[in-house]
């Protein structure tokens, strides 16, 4: 996983922009960030496709898979120009939450928690994920769907792995990619996304794909694009194969001494609630730590020194799995939690 300082800041504007596919927009204003792919011979990208096209071969991906996946394929500037573009990180975590967990999308996720509930409680049921966690992912990723992405998959990968910056993840990523074509889960037409890579409503990585997308809704085919059952089914078994528990929450945001080591402040720390108890935290509203519950916590300030600060459980953990981000992980629970009190 990518270092979650980088990451949160990074990915903090994809989830403001309610999505991937949001990002294009600020390619016109990043195109002149291009100049460190001058040096970048482009006349050997076809090249080196043909070096991916030999490879997947030999995996057992199909000359007409391949065909079909390449077609029309080039080095795509866009792409390496977003990627180049690093945002500041200006905003605190506190205006973030406040765009990203805004009353239409906290309404928005509220609905469609009614709409979808007998299908939520299958599913949740069936990979022990409460199903307001499986809303508030699927609501942050893709704003519930709307946003998914426009860019083609197996371009994207295929600009970012031959740009050579983060080289073997990315061609690892279109092999991926490949190997999910050769399935015929999806066309390489259909096959759109962040300009990163991440595909469908639950903006998952080629590789996440292959390993927790599920055919909920028995059709033969693992679509994250266009089934809902699918898209929820993949959320949740994401969670539970990264030691989600059914009998806990994420978090809870906390109140701080005066004086406390600001070395707690870690998830690397894990100390019982009534051991933060005695160290003086306190409920938001100033309540007493519910310490009859039999939880570690760790203690985490998404803003490092300032800002809130939150006592997480495993689950939120979990959620970290999914994107390395403080400000990510919070602003999941806090939907979700916000879902639940609809």
């Amino acid at each position: 996983m990518r270092g979650e300082k980088g990451v949160s800041r990074r990915r903090m504007m994809q989830v403001v922009a309610g999505g991937g596919s949001a990002l294009a927009a600020l390619s016109a204003l990043t195109l002149g960030s291009c100049k460190a792919t001058a040096d970048l011979d482009i006349t050997q990208f076809n090249s080196w496709l043909q070096g991916v096209r030999d490879e997947a071969a030999a995996r057992g991906v199909s000359a007409a898979t391949l065909d079909d996946a390449f077609k029309g394929v080039a080095f795509n500037y866009d792409v390496i120009a977003l990627d180049q573009k690093q945002p500041e990180g200006t905003m605190t975590f506190v205006d973030y939450l406040a765009r990203v967990v805004n009353d239409k999308r906290v309404a928005n996720g509220r609905a469609l928690f009614q709409q979808h509930q007998v299908l939520l409680k299958q599913i949740g049921g069936l990979y022990g994920v409460q199903p307001r966690f499986i809303v508030a992912l699927w609501g942050i990723e893709s704003n519930y769907g709307a946003q998914q992405g426009d860019y083609r998959v197996v371009e994207a990968l295929a600009t970012l792995a031959y740009e050579g910056r983060r080289a073997e993840f990315f061609r690892k990523e279109l092999l991926n990619a490949l190997e999910i074509l050769q399935h015929h889960d999806v066309s390489a037409g259909n096959m759109l996304g962040s300009w990163a890579g991440a595909m469908g409503q639950c903006q998952f990585m080629p590789s996440s794909y292959l390993r927790f997308a599920v055919d909920a809704d028995g059709d033969g085919k693992r679509d994250i694009w266009n089934s809902t059952a699918d898209v929820f089914g993949s959320i949740a078994n994401y969670l539970a194969g990264n030691d989600w528990n059914a009998s806990q929450t994420w978090g809870r945001e906390v109140k701080l001494p005066a004086q406390l080591d600001s070395n707690l402040v870690s998830l690397d720390i894990e100390k019982s609630l009534e051991e933060w108890r005695k160290l003086g935290l306190r409920r938001a509203d100033g309540g007493v730590l519910p310490v009859v519950h039999k939880l570690n916590a760790s203690l985490v300030r998404p803003d490092d020194t300032s800002g809130p600060a939150y006592l997480v459980y495993g689950n939120y953990k979990a959620i970290m799995k999914w994107n390395r981000s403080t400000y990510f992980a919070t602003a999941v629970g806090t939907l979700a939690d916000k879902i639940e009190q609809g």
